[in-house]
């Protein structure tokens, strides 16, 4: 029988700036507020994929402080004290520990969350609606942490990835261990051996995660103690740290569920190939864009038109003020191109 999950809450965790998507993206305007994949911000995208896993007022964004204010203008429908203002980043470990701590303070330390990141592209919407839900479930039924392994699709060097160990019941697997970005070798190692991209999908009851967190992460565990209700002082105080490696590496409550839904963590612009409807020659194009003679390119324009004769394998993104030209395999790391750039430049 299916554990009772009516009162499940849902974490979506929205911080960070990131540079991958420069120069559309921006401090003020970082990924998960951009429309990479649909005409709506990826948060957006998010939020909707979650409306019937947790209803609006059992859902918790936690986002920059900065954020606040575009995060609530993209998410009319989550109560303002639901949008979690992070006065400066902090790891996954101390975000997803303050949601289990108010979760735990509003329904009970026994309430099921779900947690995503809110930048992440999905194909089968329903598929990942019914690995949320199963996740949550494995997570009351065995009192456990509970990741969703994506089934990879191919090696990736820019993933994690998750090792299954001995079966649980059905699907449902202990983690033998995690394994941190691999070589290209390694990858296909991983993959051949059967391993799961580590997605970051997690489940767990509020007070199953509090336990493991006061147990094995030093790193939060005091200033939770010390400030369990000033937010503010309690994310001043923790150690930044990520949840796998200050809860999940260290406890042995951890499971895994496999997942195939078309998930993509969507790291570059030339992700944006796998996940944006192309054309018939491979090319991504978002605004006005015409191809001629072109093939595999990723386009972006916003406030202008673009046009591609006689090239491959580019990306190009075009705004007001700004062009930038890239290969898409040299635009799997702009942070080497900024941080050669001026200041006024990189801040367009």
């Amino acid at each position: 029988m299916a554990a009772d999950t009516t009162g499940r809450w849902a974490v979506v965790l929205a911080g960070g700036v990131g540079s991958r998507f420069w120069p559309l993206s921006t401090p003020e305007r970082p990924k998960q507020l951009l429309p990479l994949i649909s005409p709506q911000p990826m948060l957006r995208d998010t939020l909707d994929r979650l409306a019937t896993v947790a209803p609006a007022e059992r859902t918790l964004i936690l986002t920059n402080a900065s954020l606040v204010p575009a995060v609530r203008a993209v998410a009319p429908e989550v109560p303002s004290e639901n949008v979690i203002a992070e006065p400066r980043p902090a790891g996954t470990a101390a975000a997803l520990t303050w949601a289990a701590h108010l979760v735990a303070q509003r329904s009970g330390g026994e309430a099921p969350i779900v947690s995503v990141h809110a930048d992440w592209a999905v194909h089968d919407v329903e598929g990942f609606r019914a690995a949320l839900i199963a996740a949550s479930d494995a997570a009351v039924t065995e009192q456990a942490l509970v990741t969703v392994g994506v089934v990879p699709t191919a090696p990736d060097t820019g993933l994690g990835y998750i090792e299954p160990g001995d079966a649980v019941r059905g699907p449902l697997r202990r983690v033998a261990r995690f394994v941190e970005k691999p070589d290209r070798a390694q990858a296909e190692q991983l993959v051949a051996a059967g391993c799961f991209w580590n997605s970051g999908i997690f489940a767990w009851r509020a007070c199953d995660l509090l336990n493991e967190v006061r147990t094995h992460c030093h790193e939060v565990a005091p200033a939770l103690a010390a400030y369990p209700t000033d937010a503010a002082a309690f994310f001043g105080a923790v150690e930044s740290i990520a949840i796998d490696v200050g809860v999940l590496e260290r406890s042995s409550r951890i499971m895994v569920l496999p997942g195939t839904f078309g998930w993509s963590d969507v790291g570059t612009w030339s992700a944006l190939q796998s996940v944006r409807p192309c054309d018939a020659h491979g090319n991504a194009p978002a605004g006005r864009v015409f191809f001629r003679d072109a093939t595999a390119n990723v386009v972006h324009a916003e406030g202008t038109t673009v046009v591609l004769y006689g090239v491959d394998g580019l990306v190009v993104v075009a705004l007001d003020g700004m062009t930038l030209v890239t290969t898409t395999e040299r635009a799997l790391d702009l942070k080497a191109l900024l941080d050669t750039l001026p200041a006024d430049v990189k801040r367009r």
